[in-house]
């Protein structure tokens, strides 16, 4: 039980679930706003009054709902950038006053030389003898 308490103790797991609580909370926030002003808006465009379907077109009795698509999309992109904006931009940037980074690219592998008689490709540029056949590599 020690170690499970430690494990759910560290300080990067107490923030990934602070920030999943936020997100939800601001999801729920982005939704109502969704679907209270932006889908009558897209419905609107289209001359829709409150009493029929909105934006879209009937296919074999069927409606197909064209203005709650384009309000998925908005909404998608507005918690995106919530998200970003509020929760990864500001950690990132706690995280490198810290001397951390995070969520960032890998860093690229160091450059390597191939040996001449077994191919190993695998050789730190500085390498004067193979680690594999201990044959003298040239300075390239």
């Amino acid at each position: 039980m020690k170690g499970f308490k430690n494990f759910l103790m560290q300080g990067d797991l107490i923030v990934i679930a602070v920030g999943l609580v936020v997100a939800l909370a601001f999801s729920t926030l982005i939704k109502a706003f969704t679907d209270s002003i932006i889908t009558p808006l897209v419905n609107a465009l289209e001359g829709a009054n409150a009493s029929s379907k909105g934006l879209g077109w009937t296919l074999n009795h069927q409606f197909i709902d064209l203005g709650t698509f384009i309000s998925a999309i908005v909404y998608f992109v507005i918690f995106m950038a919530v998200i970003y904006f509020v929760l990864v931009s500001p950690y990132r940037a706690y995280m490198a006053k810290h001397g951390r980074k995070v969520f960032s690219a890998p860093d690229p592998a160091p450059p390597t030389k191939t040996c001449p008689e077994c191919l190993s490709s695998d050789l730190p540029i500085a390498a004067t003898k193979c680690r594999y056949c201990a044959s003298s590599l040239t300075m390239q």
